[in-house]
């Protein structure tokens, strides 16, 4: 089940199986799926945050379900949590994980590929598959295009349980504090901080940062001219040095 909030802004998505670890079935995979694409149509929305329920952010796939042994079934059900992850990577509003206890297997994957992630200090990561002798396959290319090559296989192969301040110092999390009470205030400032961004700046730079990252420098630094020649011609770039020069004055 996951629980949708709106407020000020911000959808919030709970995943919401405590007993379970908020593990993911086809159930809460689905509802993530409807909430996205909602949320990206709704233009209330400027940020998108995903918690877990009950003192965990996610366990990742319910392991308690039967595998699909058809071909076809594994492939739909497969294709599912993948537009999981493809509609929070393509999203145009920032998204922020908040992550308390465990976020390991596809509970690892759904925190990072979020744009943000928030995590209370005693949080635990890590791609447990590997404990059953199966990749994390939906994890590998997340993990690969997030950080350095050695560190990423290191994470997808041990399936070690990884504490918050690790992925901190290797750049894979934004903040980490101590307490519940703590990363909720901490959470409600830095996505307040999103939301009064302008959602078409926000936009254009998502869209150009995803782009870069798969470009070469030069022909990102071509984007870029382009973008601000886009910006200089909408009138936003007068704006903005209008609003310096005022600001200036007083």
């Amino acid at each position: 089940m996951v629980q949708i909030g709106k407020q000020d802004g911000v959808t919030t998505l709970i995943l919401n199986r405590p007993k379970q670890r908020n593990a993911l079935d086809a159930g809460v995979i689905q509802g993530l799926i409807q909430a996205i694409e909602e949320a990206e149509a709704d233009a209330a929305t400027r940020c998108l945050v995903i918690r877990g329920a009950g003192g965990n952010f996610c366990a990742g796939r319910d392991l308690s379900m039967a595998p699909e042994r058809d071909l076809g079934a594994a492939l739909a059900a497969d294709e599912s949590w993948t537009k999981v992850i493809r509609l929070l990577h393509r999203l145009s509003k920032p998204s922020v994980a908040v992550v308390e206890g465990y976020a390991v297997a596809g509970g690892f994957t759904l925190a990072m590929i979020c744009d943000f992630v928030l995590a209370e200090d005693g949080a635990h990561f890590g791609a447990l598959e590997m404990r059953r002798n199966f990749p994390a396959a939906i994890n590998t290319p997340v993990l690969s295009s997030l950080i350095g090559p050695r560190l990423a296989l290191e994470f997808l192969l041990f399936g070690d349980l990884i504490p918050a301040r690790r992925l901190y110092e290797v750049g894979l999390i934004n903040r980490v504090v101590e307490g519940a009470e703590a990363l909720s205030q901490v959470a409600n400032q830095f996505v307040g901080g999103l939301v009064a961004l302008d959602p078409d700046a926000v936009r254009m730079t998502k869209e150009a940062q995803r782009a870069a990252r798969n470009m070469p420098l030069i022909d990102a630094l071509e984007m870029g001219k382009l973008g601000n020649a886009l910006i200089a011609a909408s009138g936003r770039m007068e704006a903005a040095m209008q609003g310096y020069a005022d600001g200036k004055k007083d």
